[in-house]
């Protein structure tokens, strides 16, 4: 008698410890609906429309640019506010050196023209005294006609002579006119190079000088070459973009998708954004632009990626640049499928199984998944709509029991 209740005893105390195993294991239902495919990637807020601000285009001749100040990174500007100042010694320097010149062109210049007017008046009295010399020699021979023929002869060749020597002399003046018009060409043309050259070291000057053409907050780009933003002391190229002033009415988010993955995204998607620092906040959104080429993850990997584009609906003060955010891709939307929690999945080297719950413990069993989400998995077979399943392990605490045992 003693034996068969202590049998029964033995028999409760394992049927409530089994009671108890079962309790503690979480469980959850096979369920039938329409399963959403979807993809989460983390990308960072944009705004959709932005006015970039560049390092001013000057000529080499001026040195390099060096940041002397700059807008601080997140801080609203106005329209017209400068938002960046470049060491100008180099310009002004250059400036002193065309005005000066540039004076001495000028002087030169008119140096040029009052040396060029004595040389024509000079000309111009030898050619008057031609023409004289001439006139005086054809009257003679005019009056010649009683003369001698030797006479005649030697009166006609100085008339030759007079004419000869004034056709040289109006030739002279003409040849003179044309080298002093050269002369005149090239050095206007020396002071216009100068005046150029003068301008262009003003505007250069002026262009160091940047400001806001928009109102709006002022997000500094990064250095390639430090890997940090831009700050004072820097010394950019000319044309390089330096701070991007956002336009808030419009924001988007950029993702960038692994090539396995992108064949999966188009334009049109819905997608759920939820940014980092308010997980709270939950938005709207579609897919507008996939990229069409890939790029290297980083300079170090070789993992392809493709940027995507998502156009965040509305508006909020919390949606600032470079905003870190979770995006979730709506890929599609299945109905009428099976799925269970991605938890209640267990691996083996050949199969995918879960332990489906009866009135004796829990089984295992052999399942077929098929599409998968963050939360949730479709299974094509196996399995019926109901069931219950363990979300972990239910003989996983057995298991360590008997390793310790063993080890003991």
């Amino acid at each position: 008698m003693n034996k068969v209740i202590i049998l029964l005893f033995c028999i409760a105390f394992i049927s409530c410890k089994e009671k108890k195993v079962v309790q503690e294991v979480q469980t959850a239902f096979v369920k039938k609906g329409t399963f959403t495919e979807e993809l989460t990637e983390v990308g960072n807020v944009k705004a959709v429309n932005s006015t970039n601000i560049n390092a001013p285009n000057i000529s080499y001749r001026y040195g390099g640019l060096k940041i002397t100040r700059m807008a601080t990174d997140g801080k609203e500007v106005q329209k017209g506010d400068t938002v960046m100042i470049f060491d100008p010694s180099e310009i002004k320097k250059a400036i002193i050196n065309a005005q000066q010149q540039l004076e001495i062109a000028n002087a030169e210049f008119e140096k040029l023209k009052a040396t060029q007017q004595s040389e024509i008046e000079d000309l111009e009295s030898d050619l008057e005294i031609s023409r004289i010399s001439q006139e005086i020699s054809r009257i003679n021979f005019d009056q010649a006609i009683y003369e001698s023929e030797v006479t005649k002869k030697e009166i006609n060749l100085k008339l030759e002579t007079a004419n000869i020597a004034l056709a040289r002399a109006k030739e002279q003046i003409e040849n003179k006119k044309k080298i002093q018009q050269e002369e005149i060409h090239q050095k206007a043309l020396n002071i216009k190079q100068l005046t150029a050259t003068l301008d262009d070291a003003t505007r250069s000057v002026n262009s160091l000088f940047v400001i806001s053409p928009n109102s709006g907050i002022a997000i500094l780009k990064d250095n390639w070459m430090t890997n940090q933003k831009w700050q004072v002391g820097d010394q950019p190229y000319s044309g390089t973009s330096l701070i991007e002033l956002p336009d808030m009415a419009a924001m988007m988010a950029e993702v960038k998708i692994n090539e396995v993955d992108i064949a999966k995204i188009s334009q049109g998607l819905n997608v759920l954004i939820k940014p980092d620092a308010f997980s709270d906040s939950t938005f709207k959104g579609k897919v507008t632009s996939v990229a069409n080429l890939a790029q290297n993850k980083d300079s170090k990997s070789k993992i392809k990626i493709f940027p995507v584009q998502i156009v965040i609906d509305g508006k909020s003060k919390s949606l600032l640049p470079g905003l870190t955010v979770s995006c979730k891709i709506i890929i599609r939307e299945i109905p009428a499928v099976l799925y269970i929690p991605i938890d209640a999945i267990f691996k083996d080297q050949a199969n995918d199984f879960v332990y489906v719950k009866t009135n004796s413990g829990f089984k295992r069993k052999t399942v077929k998944i098929g599409s998968v989400n963050s939360d949730f998995a479709i299974v094509t077979d196996g399995l019926n709509e109901n069931e219950e399943l363990a979300l972990t392990d239910p003989y996983l605490n057995k298991e360590e029991t008997k390793a310790e045992s063993k080890t003991k």
